[in-house]
């Protein structure tokens, strides 16, 4: 397929290791890379990032077809999968790197994004109000290598056992017609 028909998505909900784990499970994504955007520093690190320093969030950038999944249903796993109503934090991870953020490359996009949140509002799936944050794309920066394909790596560490297993059996579970075949 010609890359010019591929679409990104970049999400921030919480540790990106956990977003990763699902979006590389899902049909029609092409690739998930982990990064940093959002904040003032170019080409900040792991460490930077984590001090909370930078203003940055950790994020995937989720390289997808959209002939196979649409902007729509990426978006619908992002709400599925991470809790949208906790104010800089996913579980223990505290800090506004840990914000929930769509950062959108397109209008279409944006208003996409603003709808599915609206929905999942009203359909009240949270006790809690939705403080995901939308905003246009800003500077993308890379993860360092050591945290790509974090999940698929380091499956038996702690983290990975008790955090992002249960996040990737919810999915598994809600989301099995969009199951990687």
């Amino acid at each position: 397929m010609d890359q010019q028909q591929l679409e990104i998505a970049t999400l921030g909900g919480g540790c990106f290791w956990c977003l990763e784990a699902v979006y590389q499970q899902v049909e029609g994504v092409r690739a998930v890379e982990s990064g940093y955007t959002g904040g003032h520093v170019s080409h900040p690190t792991y460490r930077q990032v984590c001090e909370g320093d930078t203003g940055h969030a950790e994020v995937v950038r989720v390289t997808f077809d959209p002939s196979v999944i649409t902007y729509r249903e990426i978006v619908e796993i992002f709400f599925a999968i991470h809790d949208p109503t906790t104010l800089n934090r996913q579980g223990n991870d505290v800090g506004t790197q840990y914000r929930s953020a769509i950062f959108t490359h397109s209008e279409a996009q944006r208003a996409t994004a603003e709808y599915v949140m609206r929905e999942v509002a009203a359909n009240k799936i949270y006790d809690d109000p939705i403080v995901t944050q939308i905003e246009p794309e800003q500077p993308y920066w890379r993860a360092e290598e050591s945290h790509q394909n974090y999940y698929v790596d380091h499956p038996g560490q702690g983290y990975c056992a008790f955090v992002i297993t249960p996040k990737v059996a919810k999915f598994r579970k809600q989301f099995a017609h969009r199951l990687r075949q």
